[in-house]
């Protein structure tokens, strides 16, 4: 990962950018945040990859776990079908998002394949769950793009805008919005009272914040409650923003898990497990993998 710490001159604005980087590439998959490095700067966010690519590559996407964590699956371009068990079927497209609350413990991966689209791009967000949550059941919602609402140019995936909430069940404190900007057009977020955290990461085109922040890069603002205007240089521009009150806990990671404590930690690591084994033994069922999608372990 690239990573710099801007230098601040001493009339600097009140919410100049601290951090930017492009992050690490691994194929249609670029990690630009991880819990072990800017994650800490800015939780209850601890991790972002933006993805971009020919849609096929999402039938490469292993079964995984996660603990502790809520993820965030959300379409910038292209579209993607999603079919669980509990939920139904359907499309994700622009502004879509799949929300999973992994909580205790849960294995997925499977549950989205191609739409119908040659190619998809957007944005996987990992948010650190509190502790009344971290070790809770496990909550999935697919929302298509029409269930989203909007404010302006900016679409609520997470949270509470001016008054207009998403249908998304996160935990209140933060904000998660998809933001579209016809070129030279400007918009200012002032954040709720509270929300010191704030970052955003370009998906196509370019901003000005004021310093030029391009389609790949991922912006940290410094700690703080000021606003943040945002103007589209060149071209439309689409881009994701968060901010958010401290996450006040320290992170105990495990390679898919993030949790507020080593105890906590170990018991969902400990589910995780048993869960595995559940689904390996759901996979050497004869004609397992002919029935179907595999379902979401949990």
């Amino acid at each position: 990962m690239t990573l710099t710490q801007q230098s601040l001159p001493n009339h600097a604005p009140a919410r100049a950018i601290r951090y930017r980087t492009t992050g690490s590439g691994h194929g249609a998959i670029v990690r630009l945040m991880s819990p072990s490095d800017l994650g800490h700067q800015i939780k209850p966010f601890v991790f972002l990859d933006r993805f971009e690519g020919e849609s096929s590559f999402i039938h490469g996407m292993p079964m995984h776990p996660h603990s502790g964590i809520a993820t965030v699956t959300l379409i910038t371009e292209g579209n993607l079908r999603f079919e669980d068990a509990d939920s139904g079927t359907g499309m994700i497209d622009y502004g879509g998002v799949e929300w999973m609350r992994a909580g205790s413990g849960v294995w997925h991966g499977k549950e989205m394949s191609v739409g119908t689209s040659s190619r998809i791009q957007g944005f996987q967000l990992w948010v650190a769950l509190p502790p009344e949550l971290e070790n809770a059941s496990v909550d999935s919602q697919y929302l298509e793009s029409g269930a989203m609402p909007e404010v302006g140019p900016a679409r609520v995936i997470l949270g509470t805008y001016q008054g207009v909430a998403s249908p998304v069940r996160a935990p209140a404190g933060m904000n998660y919005l998809l933001v579209t900007l016809r070129a030279g057009e400007s918009w200012r977020y002032v954040p709720p009272p509270g929300h010191e955290s704030l970052w955003l990461s370009v998906s196509r085109g370019a901003l000005t914040a004021p310093g030029l922040i391009n389609a790949g890069e991922m912006a940290v603002f410094e700690p703080g409650d000021g606003a943040v205007t945002l103007e589209a240089t060149g071209r439309d521009t689409v881009f994701v923003l968060g901010s958010a009150a401290p996450h006040p806990y320290e992170l105990a990671l495990g390679n898919y898990s993030v949790h507020t404590n080593p105890q906590a930690l170990q018991a969902g690591e400990a589910n995780i497990a048993r869960i595995g084994a559940r689904l390996r033994e759901y996979l050497r069922t004869p004609g397992a993998s002919a029935s179907g999608p595999i379902p979401v372990f949990k």
